[in-house]
Parts: structure tokens; C-alpha cells; sequence
């Protein structure tokens, strides 16, 4: 039969069953008494068999029409990865044959994806001569990559660039003066900058006991967040030069530890190296070096800072204030547990709302005798009750001469001896002369640069009493006859008279 014939039969055969199916469904409006009749399952018989036989007319219906032509062409599929460099993108390291399983050596395929960001297009300046790469992102893609060379971004005078989310482990024979990451000029610019943001994000950096983790040297606006760097021999971070270096969120650790490690005494290395100025470290964990934060420039902040990387009593120290007579570094809320501070000629430093476990204290290391502008306030300082002072001074190389605006106060102690600048004392009794000894707890040996006193009497007559000593921080009071008195004493160290 002709196709043509096939389709009119079957037009009719659909108008007959539409009827007897619009039949079958009008009976379900009869009323109830008559549909009480069909309970004896014809009704429900007739209408399964109805359906049934509509069903098996719209499939043939189906296959005998011809499948529709569409007037245009289907799309293309997108490509999913552009040409490297042909716009501001995400480098997917994988697609310059990197090895996201560690075994084969990827330091070539990174490098080449660094140059193809580099190279490609800018929209643009930052800081003048430094180009706006536009956000490149070089994308690790999860993997664990085997390098052995540092990765060095390939000139000076960019920036917008964003290195994340996988891990860098150094070969056994990378360089030991190198780092993993390396943020150093290997060409000149026109700009006094060499990189302006560039973020290195979500990574772990393996140095495998060969060299560091990231140099940032004469950079600008540096940010380093949510990191994991371990296993180095030099420094986990250094930044050298520049300013505005950012790093938080993140831990470091030359060994894999959480306390107690049986080979902490010989932890070595430094974990964070500020060597430049206006730097934040906020919120880090240091669980295992020599050295926590060593720092040697200017006006640097310290926030939410955790050190446990290696005990005072093996030689550690938590915080390193290397910068004699222009320290001007903001320490706060910091935990130093069991490692304590240290700050050399101190000026224009502060240390506030931290807490110091296990014996961790500060000292003040006396260079050229100079501490100016010092607040150590608000603290909390835990030992063990073996008299501990919670701060102290290094004056090996000379005493502390000129000390103006030196504030340690309000910090509360347990199990340690407390030291203070500002100290309060009373004594009574009968006599002509009181004596208040405040040596212990006052922090420079005979120096009281300011005296408040008060004397009280009930006796019957009215004495007449001056301060007649101060030597020793200790406080003399005599009165030109004997009388029954108790005196209140308030002195002050920390200004210069």
C-alpha cells in the first residue's frame, strides 16, 4: 500500500477510536445509580481496553511520520580550552603536559604556562610599569607537581596574577638556595616595584628539605592565603623589600608535628622572614623552626599568630624583633606557647591581648641601651611556678640608658613572677621612716622616674613627711617625729625624668 494511502486509513481509524474513547470517558458523568450498575467490572474492562488500543495507534502513528528537518545546522560544539594566552584566562597546568601525580619531573610545563600568563593580553597599568595581566589564573588543577628548579615568573613589571589550588614538592637535587616559588626580577622594569598583586592561593609547598618555600622580593601588594608550607631548610616565607605583603590563613612547619616532637631541639630554619616593610601576618600557625616570625623591618602587624615551633628552654624563639631602635611592629592577639619573644633596642613596639603558655616570656635585648615607646598591656602569661619572669632584659652587651614611654602593665600572671613599670605598694607602722621595696616586681634595676604618695596617722599630732629615697626601687618615707601611719605608695618607671 502507498504511503499516502496508509496515512489517510490511519486518520480515520484515529477519528473512530477518538469517538469511542470520548464515549468511554462520558460515562463517568452519568449519574451514581447508573454507575452503580457497571460494578460488575465492564465498565472498568471496557475503558483499560480503550486506552490500551489509543495507545497502540499513536505509537504506529509515531513511527510512520518521517523525522522533522531542521531548516538550520545544529551548533558546534565550544572548545573548552582557549589557546593559551589568547585572552585573560585560566592556565590549566595539565594542558602543557604537567604531571599531577608527582612523578614525573613538571617544572618546564609550569614554567611555560607562566610565561604563556605573562605573555598574553593586559588591559592596561597598575603601578607604573607594572602591566595588568587581567586576573590570569594559573590553575593547578588539584595535583601534586615534582619540581626542580625554582618556579620564576619569567619577567619583572606585571601583575593580577593568581597561583592556586594544588601542591609543589622540590626534587631531590632542587637547589638548597632556592624557593619553590620565586617572586625575584629576572629582568629589569621601568617600575621601582618588580610584581604588583600577585595572589598565591590554596597551595601546599613540599620543600623537601631543600631550600624554602616563597620569596617575595621588591613586591607590592603581595598576598599569600590559606597556605601549607613545610619540610624547609632556609625559610618557609621571605620577603624582602617592597611593602604590603599579606599573609594569612595559612601554617607553617619544617617538621610534620602537633607539640612534643622528640626532635625539637634540633627544629631549625625560620618559618616567616618580613625583611621590608608595612606587612600583615594574621592568623597562622608556626608548629615547628627555629625561628616563628623574624622580623627586621618597619611597621609590620602580628595578629592571631600561634607559635609552638620550637621551646624557649631548646634554644626557639615564637617572634624575632631584629631591628634595633626602629621597631615599630604591632603584636596582638598572638598565642607564643611554650616560645616567647624577643625584640632588640626596642622602639614603638606594642604587645597586647596574647597569651603565653609554658614559661614563654618577653625580652627586651639591649644593643645600643635604647627603649622607647614600649606597651606590653593586657596579656595573659601561664608557667609553672619555677620563677619565671614573664618580661625580662638581655643587658649583655650594655644597660638600657635612655628609657622614655615604657608601659608594662595590666597583665595578669600564674605561675610566673610578674614584672611591671607601673607598681603600687603600702606599708605601716611606728616610727619615723617607711620603707615600700618595689625591686621585685619593677622591671629596670634603680630607675623610678615618678613617686605618688600618701601618709595616714591617727595619732594626736600632725607630722610633717617627704620622700627621701628612691635608690634601689626602693621607696623611703620619714616624718620628723614618731607617729602610728601607714603609707600608700604609687611609682613609675617608664618616663624619662
Amino acid at each position: 500500500m502507498e504511503p499516502a494511502m496508509q496515512r489517510k486509513m490511519l486518520t480515520i481509524v484515529m477519528g473512530l477510536a477518538s469517538l469511542l474513547i470520548a464515549h468511554v470517558n462520558g460515562e463517568t458523568s452519568l449519574p451514581f445509580d447508573h454507575q452503580k450498575l457497571t460494578s460488575d467490572g465492564h465498565y472498568l474492562d471496557q475503558m483499560q481496553k480503550m486506552q490500551a488500543f489509543k495507545h497502540s495507534l499513536l505509537t504506529r502513528r509515531q513511527l510512520a511520520t518521517p523525522p522533522t528537518i531542521s531548516s538550520s545546522p545544529a551548533p558546534a560544539p565550544q572548545a573548552t580550552n582557549q589557546p593559551p594566552g589568547s585572552r585573560p584566562s585560566v592556565y590549566e597546568v595539565t594542558t602543557y603536559g604537567a604531571d599531577p601525580t608527582g612523578k614525573l619531573d613538571s617544572t618546564e610545563a609550569l614554567l611555560r604556562a607562566l610565561t604563556d600568563a605573562f605573555n598574553g593580553p593586559s588591559e592596561g597599568f597598575l603601578m607604573k610599569g607594572i602591566k595588568n595581566l587581567g586576573g590570569a589564573h594559573i590553575n593547578l588543577q588539584g595535583g601534586n607537581y615534582l619540581i626542580s628548579k625554582p618556579l620564576r615568573l619569567p619577567a619583572a613589571g606585571a601583575g593580577n596574577l593568581k597561583i592556586s589550588g594544588g601542591t609543589l614538592t622540590a626534587s631531590d637535587d632542587f637547589p638548597t638556595e632556592g624557593y619553590l616559588i620565586d617572586l625575584s626580577a629576572s629582568s629589569s622594569s621601568s617600575s621601582s616595584y618588580n610584581y604588583e598583586y600577585i595572589t598565591m592561593k590554596d597551595l601546599m609547598l613540599d620543600c623537601n628539605f631543600r631550600g624554602g618555600g616563597i620569596s617575595v622580593i621588591n613586591s607590592l601588594r603581595t598576598s599569600i592565603d590559606n597556605c601549607y608550607i613545610s619540610h624547609f631548610s632556609t625559610e618557609g616565607i621571605l620577603v624582602q623589600n617592597g611593602h604590603e605583603t599579606y599573609i594569612r590563613n595559612s601554617f607553617l612547619g619544617q617538621h610534620i608535628t602537633a607539640g612534643g616532637d622528640p626532635g625539637e631541639r634540633n627544629f631549625s630554619g625560620t618559618a616567616i622572614n618580613l625583611m621590608g616593610n608595612d606587612n600583615a601576618v594574621t592568623d597562622v600557625v608556626i608548629f615547628s623552626a627555629a625561628i616563628g616570625v623574624m622580623v627586621s623591618g618597619q611597621a609590620n602587624t602580628l595578629s592571631g599568630v600561634h607559635c609552638y615551633n620550637k621551646a624557649t628552654g631548646f634554644g626557639g624563639t615564637g617572634i624575632y624583633l631584629k631591628l634595633p631602635s626602629l621597631t615599630q611592629t604591632r603584636i596582638v592577639n598572638c598565642y607564643l606557647d611554650y616560645t616567647g619573644i624577643v625584640a632588640e633596642d626596642p622602639m614603638q613596639l606594642t604587645i597586647s591581648s596574647s597569651f603565653f603558655l609554658g614559661d614563654a616570656f618577653i625580652l627586651l635585648k639591649s644593643i645600643n641601651g635604647l627603649a622607647e615607646g614600649i606597651n606590653i598591656v593586657d596579656n595573659m602569661f601561664a608557667g609553672s611556678d619555677k620563677g619565671i619572669e614573664i618580661v625580662q632584659l638581655d643587658q649583655s652587651k650594655g644597660p638600657f640608658k635612655k628609657i622614655d614611654q615604657v608601659v608594662v602593665d595590666r597583665n595578669n600572671v600564674k605561675g610566673m613572677n610578674l614584672k611591671a613599670t607601673v607598681a603600687r605598694g603600702s606599708v605601716k607602722g611606728n616610727g619615723t621612716s617607711w620603707t615600700v621595696d618595689f625591686s621585685p616586681v619593677l622591671l629596670f634595676p634603680n630607675l623610678i622616674n615618678h613617686v605618688q604618695y600618701s601618709l595616714s596617722s591617727g595619732g594626736a599630732t600632725f607630722p610633717r613627711h617627704a620622700l627621701r629615697n628612691v635608690s634601689g626601687n626602693r621607696v623611703v618615707i620619714e616624718s620628723d617625729i614618731a607617729v602610728p601611719a601607714s603609707v600608700f605608695v604609687m611609682v613609675d618607671q617608664g618616663s624619662a625624668s
